[in-house]
């Protein structure tokens, strides 16, 4: 499973440097600047938490047990919903996507719970 969230943690931080490079050079000034920073949360957000899968990935060497695989499921989970949605909603302009960030947040501070208990547990 480390090898999984260190997988997942090279393709998310190659997408969120990709995702940042896109809106610094294609969307700045083509967005107003409340989507601007809108997405640029998004992809800081996304960038934090590819960083931890790698993280995640060396606890589950150190810690392993299904509370320390749970926090990187859970990063997953978060950055598609939680940077998703505020890509989406910059991109589109639809307000009500910004309903679905929260999930994410949720899913970012359920694996940082996760994280710990794995920790505790051992």
């Amino acid at each position: 499973m480390d090898r999984t969230f260190v997988l997942l943690g090279a393709v998310s931080g190659f997408l969120a440097v990709a995702i940042g490079a896109f809106a610094a050079h294609g969307l700045k000034g083509k967005l107003p600047p409340d989507l601007f920073e809108v997405f640029e949360v998004g992809a800081r957000y996304h960038m934090y938490h590819a960083l931890a899968l790698f993280g995640t990935a060396w606890a589950i060497t150190r810690w392993p047990g299904t509370a320390a695989t749970t926090a990187g499921w859970c990063f997953v989970a978060g950055t598609v919903l939680f940077s998703g949605s505020l890509y989406a909603l910059a991109l589109t302009g639809i307000r009500p996507l910004g309903a679905i960030t929260p999930l994410g947040g949720v899913c970012f501070l359920a694996g940082w719970v996760a994280l710990g208990l794995a920790v505790v547990r051992q």
